[in-house]
């Protein structure tokens, strides 16, 4: 019998009781994900008059729409922050992967005359950072950025961490043999990137851009800065003003009239901040089925020898 098969034979001869186990704690592990989030939601769905009652509960004595309802009040600028956020990852989301995978190729390539200088310059910023102030002069003093889309994509255009991912996945799935071939049929740089590498590259470069995706979607720190006009705030600026508002009022309501304190505390404070949580998280939740085969494909690299 070959060792392949007494390999085979090894890992298909688990025995039940292990079996089950090991899908018992997966089945646990996938629990301890899920449950949360549906928490979550009965929350952003459980009355003000419930939470105050008996606090957060998976069976709360009342439940109410108002938190979505005044959500959905915004109106025009709702929707309008919903588009801004979808072209923003989505734009934002190739320029850097673009970018990404410029760099790393050539900090992969061995024969980059200047590979260990920006291999170290790449890493360097990792641990150190010029601050925010520099920053904030940089882009608003040098590069103008202001009131537009460039603003919040361009600041996060390069991830020294995702360079180096992506270095280090090239290095680790292509074969320089591959480029070595590639080269004597005559093949450009730009040719063999686009044709040959990034093609077998596929779940490494879907793992980076989901990374780089939940970034640019998750962003509101940038647009705080740079961003005044209202035709570009994402969605989550949007929500954050508005949970800041709520809570503001609610902070100070025994500082105003009686009747107007009476209107603000009733305001579903705790109900919609789990409310805008669902209306983040659930857009981008339905990309992760598009980037599933190639992720899971990336994880199982090298785990096994042909």
């Amino acid at each position: 019998m070959s060792a392949k098969a007494k390999k085979r034979r090894a890992i298909n001869s688990i025995n039940l009781p292990t079996e089950l186990l090991f899908q018992l704690i997966l089945l646990l592990f996938c629990l301890t994900c899920i449950i949360p989030f549906i928490f979550v939601i009965i929350i952003s769905f459980t009355a003000q008059e419930s939470i105050r009652a008996i606090g957060f509960s998976f069976t709360p004595i009342a439940t109410s729409l108002e938190a979505y309802r005044y959500v959905i009040k915004l109106g025009d600028q709702l929707w309008r922050s919903y588009f801004n956020s979808f072209f923003i990852t989505i734009v934002g989301t190739f320029l850097s992967m673009l970018v990404t995978i410029l760099y790393s190729y050539a900090l992969y390539r061995k024969d980059f005359k200047y590979r260990t200088f920006f291999t170290f310059f790449c890493f360097f910023t990792m641990l150190f950072g010029g601050g925010l102030a520099p920053t904030y002069v940089v882009c608003k003093t040098v590069l103008h950025l202001s009131d537009s889309y460039a603003a919040i994509i361009v600041p996060m255009l390069l991830n020294p961490f995702n360079i180096i991912v992506m270095r280090t996945f090239f290095q680790s799935s292509v074969p320089g043999e591959l480029i070595d071939a590639a080269a004597i049929d005559g093949s450009g740089e730009y040719t063999t990137l686009f044709r040959i590498i990034i093609p077998i590259s596929k779940p490494g470069i879907a793992t980076v851009s989901l990374l780089t995706a939940l970034a640019y979607w998750n962003e509101w720190f940038i647009p705080m800065l740079y961003v005044r006009d209202a035709q570009h705030i994402p969605l989550q600026y949007l929500l954050m003003q508005m949970q800041t508002k709520v809570d503001f009022l609610v902070k100070n309501s025994s500082m105003i009239g009686a009747e107007a304190a009476n209107i603000v505390s009733n305001l579903p404070s705790d109900s919609l901040r789990m409310a805008l949580v669902v209306l983040i998280v659930v857009p981008i939740a339905f990309a992760y089925p598009f980037f599933q085969r190639y992720i899971i494909s990336g994880l199982t690299i090298g785990s096994v020898k042909g």
